[in-house]
């Protein structure tokens, strides 16, 4: 806590000395008058803003009602007019003068006939040349002075050229009798000069520019020439029906200063003179505290360089120990932990458990899905399994998909059992990656020490040995190391090594098993099986490396070769006695999860020149349903190929409707385990019967594997099953023998009773 406290002093009195500071403040004091003076003059500003809101809104509203005063006097007049239709001209021009004497700012009042022509004008003094004018002079004046007439409206004719000279407004009342009878209208002729003389205040007339506008288009302005404030202006509309008027009124200059005051001015000022007396204040203060600075400082380096030198130090220990990705402890430090754990044993007469730990299907994922997929899964996990973690168990992270478990001072083989059931049940709940969720299990191998290995390579050897013979008896469990398994393990693993060198070494090959034709008794197509011709081991079955192949990846490149070997052996069949002949070949599950499955069969087909009718690819029916959507679009692009599609192994325990409906399937292969028995059991045949039926209402062809008799042959013959397969036909063998018994055609041989 001392030393903390210090560093913080420290820190602080680095600040306080500085020679930046005095400027920092005085700069900061300058921004802050800045920002205060912008303060004021927005508040400012807004103030004026809302006086000239409330002005614009005041000259609008006099404006509009001395409007609405003008249309009411000419109405009134238009009223009279209509009351006495033959009121001579005189009295009407000495009413039209009394009313230009109480208002001067008219140019003139006119009454025009129901023709839409000037008779009458008063005064005739300057306006001579309006009497007989027709003021519907275009299509829209008309229709908008019948539309008065009509509804007995005023008409405003918006601000125009004046017959007399010079822009103005005139406003036309009509003259409309009680009887509806029309008598033209009476109109007050305004030049703009005047009205707005007149109506504009002199307060206003001297402080603000006031523009006009009409149609977005300024008609009049009362200073074309004044200086003016630009940036302040407020707007208002003229509330009066049948003008479209905007009034914009402008500050002067001199309204726009009297207005500001000397505040924003006098903030900036007693802002930068307290700014520069704190500055002044905080450099003499610098001055009496950088005397005690130096040894200061010279302290704190000291502290600050050996607690750096601790912190990477503790950085670089965690670092060695620490897988980057899960935050599990890495497998060397894992490896020095568990060869202390083990001395420690040693001299107290203890157990030690290690566990070995692989997720299942985890390379499938992470390949589908992407590695950052398989990144997040692991993180997942390893959050799961820290959980175990404790004084007497350590987890660590291995790499790929493989983790490591130690269990210290354990009494007996209980104790193991019960930490496994813990693992295991961090695999229960699914795991949520990249918003979906997975179903995750594991497989595990498990050394006790000191019955498993005396020293930690030993141990972790035989417990990997552990964890793959439990991968080759099924996946989700856990296999304990016994004496044996290592010598079993090294055989397995020399085999995996020579897989490497079988594809490149052109060491695989097909043997194929015929078929037969039930309606013709002719062998119509065959499956491909293949075999590795090891050079020591001889020829190996499938059942010696496929595992070790779909467990590495490498039955991908197994495939594909199967799918070109078969291509090419229909090619050299091709035009000859053996052209009839389709070939079948398996697809395992790794396979059809392989994107670029289709594509590689086209290119096989192609690269040959086989049509696709003459290939047909089998699954069982397991591997079939399992990722439904998936298979679905990987089968139909086959089909839409023109290859064939047959379900292996069918009735096994995942036979439904759904897929035989909705799957582009060809042929039905019946498993062996209803043939055996089908002419002695009753059950077998109902079941071999409804399922010949089935296929055949679904227009699907149906194959029975398995047949070594002659009754189990005419039994499927009589319940018209499609094609027969079995030792009965004939075993998986080369294609050179396959091509001889083509030749001399099929006859039932004495009955074989060894399996496939």
């Amino acid at each position: 806590m001392h030393n903390e406290t210090s560093r913080w002093y420290a820190r602080l009195m680095r600040v306080v000395v500085s020679p930046a500071l005095p400027a920092v403040l005085l700069l900061t004091f300058i921004v802050l008058a800045a920002v205060l003076w912008q303060g004021i003059e927005r508040q400012v500003r807004h103030q004026m803003e809302l006086t000239l809101d409330a002005e614009a809104t005041a000259l609008s509203r006099e404006l509009a009602s001395d409007f609405t005063a003008h249309v009411h006097a000419l109405r009134r007049m238009a009223e009279r007019r209509a009351a006495s239709p033959n009121m001579p001209r005189e009295i009407w021009q000495e009413d039209a003068e009394h009313y230009l004497r109480d208002f001067r700012h008219y140019q003139a009042i006119e009454w025009i006939a129901p023709d839409y022509r000037i008779r009458w004008v008063a005064p005739l003094a300057g306006n001579e040349n309006v009497v007989g004018f027709n003021v519907a002079f275009n299509a829209e004046r008309l229709a908008s002075l019948k539309q008065a007439a009509r509804t007995g409206e005023a008409d405003f004719s918006g601000i125009i050229e004046l017959r007399q000279g010079g822009t103005g407004i005139v406003i036309y009342a009509p003259i409309v009798d009680d009887e509806g009878g029309r008598h033209g209208f009476i109109a007050g002729v305004f030049r703009m000069e005047g009205l707005a003389e007149a109506l504009i205040t002199p307060r206003i007339h001297d402080n603000f520019q006031v523009d006009i506008e009409e149609d977005g288009q300024v008609r009049y302005t009362n200073k074309p020439d004044s200086p003016i404030a630009g940036r302040l202006s407020q707007e208002a509309s003229l509330s009066v029906p049948g003008l479209a008027w905007t009034l914009r009124i402008t500050p002067t200059r001199e309204w726009t200063t009297d207005h500001q005051g000397i505040w924003p001015d006098l903030a900036l000022v007693s802002f930068l003179i307290l700014g520069l007396l704190i500055s002044l204040l905080v450099w003499l203060t610098q001055a009496v505290m950088r005397r005690n600075r130096a040894l200061e400082h010279a302290r704190s380096a000291l502290e600050n360089e050996i607690y750096q030198r601790e912190s990477v130090q503790q950085d670089l220990a965690r670092i060695e120990s620490t897988d980057s990705l899960t935050g599990l402890a890495n497998r060397r430090f894992f490896v020095e932990d568990l060869t202390h754990t083990l001395a420690i044993a040693d001299r107290q007469y203890r157990q030690v458990a290690l566990i070995m730990l692989d997720l299942d299907r985890f390379q499938i994922l992470n390949d589908t899905l992407g590695h950052q997929f398989g990144d997040e899964l692991l993180i997942k996990v390893a959050e799961r399994l820290n959980q175990l973690s404790s004084e007497r168990v350590l987890v660590a992270y291995s790499s790929g998909d493989e983790f490591m478990i130690c269990q210290q001072h354990i009494d007996d083989i209980d104790d193991v059992i019960a930490l496994l059931g813990q693992i295991k049940q961090c695999f229960v709940d699914p795991f949520e990656v990249q918003e979906q969720s997975h179903q995750i299990t594991a497989t595990m191998g498990v050394a006790i020490y000191p019955q498993s290995g005396l020293d930690a390579d030993i141990l972790l050897r035989n417990a990997d040995v552990a964890l793959y013979r439990a991968k080759e008896n099924g996946r989700n469990h856990y296999q304990f190391y016994t004496e044996g398994m290592q010598d079993r393990e090294v055989r397995r693993l020399e085999l995996d090594k020579d897989l490497n060198r079988a594809l490149s070494e052109d060491q695989l090959v097909l043997h194929f098993q015929p078929q037969l034709d039930l309606a013709t008794q002719q062998i119509g197509s065959v499956e491909a099986l293949i075999r590795w011709q090891h050079p020591t081991r001889g020829l190996l079955p499938p059942v010696d490396f496929i595992p070790l192949a779909e467990e590495s990846g490498r039955i991908t490149d197994i495939g594909r070769w199967v799918a070109m070997a078969a291509c090419r052996q229909l090619a050299a069949w091709q035009g000859g006695p053996f052209d009839h002949l389709r070939i079948a070949i398996n697809l395992s599950g790794r396979e059809l999860e392989d994107r670029d499955l289709v594509s590689n069969i086209e290119r096989a087909l192609r690269d040959n020149n086989v049509t696709a009718d003459k290939l047909e690819v089998e699954l069982t029916e397991e591997i079939f349903i399992d990722n439904l959507e998936h298979n679905l679009d990987q089968l139909k692009r086959l089909h839409q190929i023109g290859v064939h599609l047959a379900i292996d192994d069918f009735g096994t325990g995942y036979s439904s409707l759904a897929y035989l409906r909705d799957f582009p399937v060809d042929l039905l292969k019946i498993d062996r385990s209803f043939i055996t028995r089908v002419t002695e059991r009753h059950d077998d045949a109902i079941i071999t019967r409804a399922v010949i039926n089935l296929a055949h209402n679904l227009g699907i062809q149906v194959a029975a594997e398995g047949i070594e008799t002659e009754a189990q042959l005419n039994f499927l013959n009589t319940h018209r099953c499609d094609l027969a397969q079995g030792y009965l036909i004939g075993r998986p063998m080369p294609a050179s023998e396959l091509e001889a018994l083509v030749k001399r055609g099929f006859s039932l041989p004495n009955p074989l009773h060894q399996p496939d």
